[in-house]
């Protein structure tokens, strides 16, 4: 079977389950194969462009695939994310301390845009592109493929404030991981789910370094990880420090369930990983997901496309920016102009009514 069609067995099936499930408005407005008139090989150049980049540096796959999320955890799969100018003034996401320095990808979606635009000028959103990109990533890293549904539109609004807001933090306790995944309409499961992607990718030191000396003193640590980590971060290690490390210890370049397997090691990286396995609710959840890769896999797929779904512009919402890194010249610079969706819901509502939140 080709990459281009369903991937076979359990995965689909979870795949089309998730589409049911799906709100009605965004079943009509979000399609796999949306752009199969309007630019038929759209997923093909972006695939090109992934596998491409990838083959000379595998660390892009984690940094997609975080990209998409930090994108869907702010104003919804907007590619709000990969704005470098904010139209009302201020710091753009990006900007935003979760994301400097630690994002990464952007030269791959700016190659996939211009491959579909001189394609297919004036067609493919920058959020789809980031869509597709990242479910290369998982295929590239995990050999797991699965259909996209398309037709998000572009943002205009970007503000590093939200993004302080909505994107979870590596020190973050178990309530208040599951609070910030629920308010984007994503279960307790699911968040564990995501947090998987942790087996592949690297962390910055200042996000990890000083958390784990406390997890030390109370034993959720192992003192040989924690020593490592120590030798590795310089004691000035703060915000502007760039060295890293893997995340997964065994196996950083595979999308497994390794992640999980590590956890009751004491050798995850993040105090938000360890509190996976802390907590009595989201204790069950990892451990199924350590004793059996194809189940999280299944749930991972999932989650992917439901998260993908999160907060949707689509119809005449937004617009389909030429250049990712900015938006369309004549595009409002009113800080609030663009709606916020609830989670998992499309509306038909003006892009120029005012924000809820």
């Amino acid at each position: 079977m080709s990459m281009g069609s369903i991937l076979a067995g359990p995965v689909a099936l979870v795949a089309a389950a998730v589409f049911l499930l799906l709100p009605a408005a965004s079943l009509g407005q979000l399609q796999v194969g949306f752009y199969n008139t309007s630019c038929p090989n759209a997923e093909v150049l972006v695939r090109q462009a992934v596998t491409a980049a990838f083959a000379n540096n595998s660390g892009v796959a984690p940094g997609l695939i975080r990209l998409h999320f930090h994108d869907c955890f702010v104003r919804g799969c907007d590619a709000s994310v990969l704005l470098t100018v904010n139209p009302a003034g201020g710091k753009t996401e990006r900007e935003a301390p979760p994301n400097f320095p630690s994002l990464r990808g952007f030269e791959v979606i700016d190659a996939a845009k211009a491959a579909v635009e001189r394609s297919c000028p004036q067609t493919v959103s920058c959020a789809d592109i980031l869509a597709f990109a990242a479910r290369d990533s998982v295929n590239l890293t995990g050999n797991t493929f699965y259909q996209v549904p398309s037709g998000r539109r572009d943002g205009r609004v970007s503000n590093d404030s939200e993004a302080l807001q909505f994107l979870p933090n590596p020190n973050s306790t178990a309530q208040v991981l599951t609070d910030g995944f629920g308010v984007k309409g994503l279960t307790a499961e699911e968040m564990v789910v995501l947090s998987g992607s942790h087996t592949i990718g690297r962390s910055h030191c200042d996000s990890f370094l000083f958390k784990n000396r406390e997890r030390l003193a109370n034993g959720t640590i192992s003192p040989a990880y924690q020593a490592l980590l120590e030798a590795l971060c310089p004691p000035t290690t703060g915000p502007t420090t760039l060295i890293t490390t893997e995340i997964d210890v065994s196996t950083p370049t595979v999308l497994d369930n390794n992640y999980y397997k590590l956890l009751p090691l004491n050798l995850g990286l993040h105090f938000s990983d360890d509190q996976l396995i802390r907590n009595a609710t989201l204790a069950p959840f990892a451990n199924s997901f350590a004793a059996n890769e194809t189940l999280w896999k299944e749930k991972f797929v999932a989650a992917m496309l439901k998260m993908g779904n999160i907060e949707v512009k689509t119809g005449s919402q937004g617009e389909v920016r030429l250049n990712c890194s900015v938006v369309n010249p004549g595009s409002s610079s009113t800080a609030g102009v663009e709606m916020l969706m609830f989670p998992g819901s499309a509306s038909d509502a003006p892009a120029d009514e005012v924000a809820t939140s």
